[in-house]
């Protein structure tokens, strides 16, 4: 029999398993995809029981066989999400997701002046934007009291799959640092008063380390049995810099998924108020992170939009096309925009297009806009005084090498690619693999491979995008902003 831990993520598009030994070897991967609810502009939501029966149906495939002793399970999802629960544990909606939700403006700009904006910003490390938590519930308790008269914990897609597999209402410390205002980032701990003040009548959990144990598995499920411990568990991005080894004090880890995240660990608080300043994965670690709200959700949709190509042939067409996607310039804030544009109305934007432009051109154009996206990150992480060493990278976007060639091409820095890249659900496991011994994720995941940037493509073109890139933003924002006014409010837009 082979002791094994069993990683599970669940991420924007899909849930994803992994089966991996003591040594860190796969042994079985499994994905199911899913998509998010729309329910109107602003509006991303997701029912969490699709959470849960993709786990099921993951430890199903993948643990049944006769050869392994399932010995821990380790979980991890995208956030921070708010998923309220009744008493029984039941979802009383579907849960809000992370920053690509944007539908708290209001509730944002009322608890700036109840609680002060720079208060907040001071006691939690970031500022109220769509990827708070606390303006979440805010609307919550505002628009659909009937659903807050249910409501009693709060939980997220990892704590979710603990509680439903043990019973226990935990949280990490980490996906807590990014319920702003809620939690205070300096004593590591909620913010009773606050809380009261946003969300009366809501238990917050106790708060632990994403690798310590939630609790045991109570009922056996698909192949898990009874007794088996559970992490805590954290959110994707923090689990994928783990799976990669990205996590020391200097990393920089860049998560190429559906969106484009970026966390740099650091060994003392620093904070800007254009990006995140939270706890770390592993104790005594803070970090400073970024996200963008589109980057593989811009080439799922470019697919979609030109017939359902399949993506390696877009890919490959677009490595065709010159650097500079000849002469576009767009911007990916399909979905508004997270760090450190902090524009919630932000909206796509592609200039420069002729009709000598190909598929190939406006291919090449998203890949470059989550390039210069990147740039303008680690820049403004960089002012703010981050510690960025070594840059790491993971995802399914690093796959053919295309996307993070033109990533370092823009940004000048290079990239270490680990020998596995399948991310979250793969650090999930190796936090998992720590309940039962001392994995060491260097021999676990080597690096494989350094991305460096071309000479005769680095800089030149790419400095001269860039700057147009952030001109762009600028001069169009007027323009963006009206036309997300008329789609929000329902004007000239078919919504529900």
């Amino acid at each position: 029999m082979i002791d094994v831990v069993f990683g599970v993520d669940v991420g924007t598009s899909s849930t994803k398993g992994v089966v991996v030994d003591t040594a860190g070897r796969i042994l079985g991967e499994a994905v199911r995809s899913h998509v998010v609810d729309r329910p109107r502009p602003g509006h991303v939501e997701m029912d969490a029981h699709v959470w849960w029966d993709e786990f099921v149906s993951l430890a199903a495939e993948l643990l049944d066989r006769d050869d392994v002793t399932v010995r821990a399970v380790g979980v991890s999802g995208m956030g921070p999400c708010t998923l309220l629960v009744d008493d029984a544990g039941e979802p009383v909606r579907p849960a809000v997701l992370y920053g690509v939700d944007t539908r708290a403006e209001e509730q944002i700009a009322r608890l700036n002046r109840e609680l002060g904006s720079d208060t907040v910003f001071r006691r939690c490390g970031s500022a109220l934007s769509s990827q708070a938590v606390g303006p979440k519930l805010a609307w919550i308790s505002e628009r659909e009291p009937g659903v807050w008269a249910r409501a009693r914990r709060l939980l997220m897609p990892a704590s979710w799959l603990a509680h439903r597999l043990t019973g226990a209402y935990v949280l990490d410390l980490h996906s807590a640092s990014q319920c702003t205002p809620l939690f205070d980032i300096h004593e590591q701990r909620w913010i009773p008063e606050w809380a009261e003040h946003i969300a009366p009548g809501i238990e917050l959990p106790p708060l632990r380390w994403p690798g310590e144990e939630a609790g045991r598995v109570s009922t056996p499920v698909a192949g898990v049995p009874a007794g088996t411990p559970v992490i805590v568990g954290t959110i994707d991005a923090w689990s994928e810099a783990i799976s990669v080894g990205g996590h020391g004090v200097g990393d920089l880890m860049l998560m190429y998924g559906t969106t484009m995240f970026l966390v740099n660990t650091v060994d003392r608080l620093v904070t800007s108020p254009s990006m995140w300043s939270t706890v770390g994965a592993l104790p005594g670690t803070r970090c400073l992170a970024g996200g963008m709200a589109t980057s593989g959700a811009v080439t799922d949709w470019l697919g979609h939009l030109f017939g359902d190509v399949d993506l390696g042939v877009l890919f490959a067409e677009a490595a065709a096309s010159a650097p500079g996607a000849n002469g576009l310039v767009m911007l990916p804030y399909f979905a508004g925009e997270r760090t450190p544009v902090m524009d919630p109305d932000a909206r796509g934007v592609i200039a420069g297009l002729t009709l000598g432009h190909t598929r190939a051109d406006l291919m090449r154009a998203a890949l470059e806009a989550t390039a210069y996206g990147v740039r303008h990150n680690v820049e403004t992480m960089l002012a703010a005084g981050a510690d960025i060493r070594r840059i790491v990278a993971v995802g399914g976007g690093t796959r053919g090498g295309l996307w993070p060639q033109i990533v370092s091409d823009v940004t000048g820095l290079e990239q270490i690619v680990a020998r596995t890249t399948i991310g979250a659900s793969y650090g999930a496991a190796f936090l998992a693999a720590g309940l039962i011994g001392r994995p060491d994720i260097a021999a676990w995941n080597p690096a494989e491979s350094v991305v460096r940037p071309d000479p005769a493509t680095a800089g030149g073109v790419y400095d001269r995008r860039f700057t147009q890139y952030r001109v762009l933003y600028e001069s169009t924002t007027a323009v963006t902003h009206a036309l997300a006014h008329d789609q929000n409010t329902g004007r000239e837009v078919d919504t529900p």
